[in-house]
């Protein structure tokens, strides 16, 4: 957990915002779910084997005696409001912004309470809504500048190809029981795909041998994937198979993906998605969706662009007030532009002109409106582009003309993004 300051939430305003503005060009509505849920939301969807559910979720009986916990993902929340909708569930495509919660040793990026965007597409079955669904993502990440994305894909297969993967698998893997981890270990009995999972080098080598999970799967899911790969390539969307890529989630089925940023080093994924079945409230809800942390956007941001990121909003003017007279004069024109929807400030106790101008970089501010006697008996403004230094003497038409058609599209001024993280922070 961690604080979010002011400059910082400049930038995550920039990302939230070009999001909302991106989804709902895909027909996306938003959906804000509670933050704690009844537990048997996520056993029964993610599966009890899991590591979120079985090391990683906040869980808690509460003066009920009810199983509560605190949300770890936003699938699962989705899901059970669509399956309180019934039939009207169909065609839905909502997207989420919030926070979740998982107790994981934190690491560059991931918070213990970290903030995830998702989208979810439900009722929809044809590999065409897994293919938009991943060009939506990628369009995400293009508008936030993290440009140079990998995307690996795998397939899950159908519920019915679970027990003929985990036979295939299990009899690959018998010679090697042993030399696994003690985590894959017990994942072989319990849930075999997640070794292809893991993390560790050991295990990672045994997994590089064996067959691909296609080898054991029907011919209707082998079928699924080349499709996927067809509408890819006709979106020019390139990507990688990888045939031990499984995500951690039992809900999946026939398409996963991951997406992955080299400016984040070694642990360099930075989203995912794919498609999923449950069962809720003794209805099965198909969908496609995708999720990525906004804290590992962040990170991915200030190493691509090397502590260089956009200011969310628009900069402000910055009125400069020279004498009595001209504050309180400042003070009526900042309402008169604040009204006009114009961002602006002033230092409401003025002091020397080098102290205000100080204030208006502190603030990041665009321009500068100098106001003295002389300027004030005129009827002009003094304009100062904070930029370039240049000044213009104007009448209050030209003005707000000038103010007006000046205003600064946020997603081309750079600015230092802040990095800072309180100590002692988890």
């Amino acid at each position: 957990m961690s604080d979010l300051s002011a400059p910082e939430i400049r930038l995550w305003q920039e990302i939230e915002g070009k999001a909302r503005r991106i989804l709902s060009l895909y027909g996306y509505e938003e959906i804000r779910t509670p933050v704690l849920e009844y537990t048997s939301v996520f056993t029964r969807s993610i599966g009890d084997a899991t590591d979120i559910v079985q090391k990683e979720m906040y869980t808690f009986e509460d003066r009920g005696g009810r199983q509560i916990s605190l949300r770890p993902e936003g699938t699962a929340s989705v899901m059970r409001y669509a399956a309180g909708l019934g039939p009207e569930a169909e065609g839905l495509r909502l997207y989420y912004i919030g926070p979740m919660f998982r107790c994981e040793r934190p690491q560059a990026g991931r918070k213990r309470q970290f903030h995830q965007l998702g989208s979810e597409m439900i009722g929809q079955a044809s590999p065409a809504a897994d293919v938009e669904t991943l060009a939506l993502q990628m369009h995400l990440l293009s508008s936030w500048g993290l440009e140079g994305c990998s995307v690996e894909i795998n397939t899950r297969g159908l519920p019915e190809d679970r027990q003929a993967v985990a036979e295939g698998l299990a009899a690959a893997l018998q010679p090697h029981r042993e030399a696994l981890c003690e985590d894959c270990r017990r994942r072989f009995d319990a849930n075999i795909l997640r070794i292809l999972d893991c993390k560790k080098d050991a295990c990672k080598k045994i997994a590089d041998g064996l067959p691909p999970v296609t080898d054991f799967m029907s011919e209707a899911s082998r079928q699924y994937l080349d499709e996927v790969k067809r509408l890819l390539d006709l979106l020019n969307i390139p990507v990688r198979l990888n045939p031990r890529l499984v995500r951690g989630l039992d809900y999946y089925v026939h398409t996963v993906w991951e997406i992955t940023h080299g400016a984040l080093g070694a642990q360099n994924a930075i989203a995912g998605g794919g498609r999923y079945r449950m069962e809720m409230d003794g209805r099965t809800i198909d969908g496609v969706g995708f999720a990525m942390g906004l804290e590992r956007v962040v990170s991915a941001l200030q190493a691509a662009l090397q502590g260089q990121a956009p200011v969310a909003g628009e900069r402000p003017v910055w009125l400069v007030s020279m004498g009595q007279k001209a504050f309180e004069e400042n003070m009526v024109l900042a309402q008169t532009l604040r009204l006009r929807g114009l961002s602006c400030g002033f230092n409401l106790t003025p002091g020397s002109m080098k102290s205000q101008m100080r204030a208006a970089n502190r603030a990041q501010a665009a321009q500068a409106i100098i106001r003295g006697d002389r300027e004030i008996e005129s009827g002009a403004f003094l304009l100062k582009n904070m930029a370039d230094g240049v000044q213009q003497e104007l009448d209050m038409p030209a003005l707000l003309n000038t103010l007006l058609d000046s205003r600064i599209d946020p997603a081309h001024t750079p600015a230092k993004a802040e990095t800072t993280n309180p100590a002692g922070s988890p």
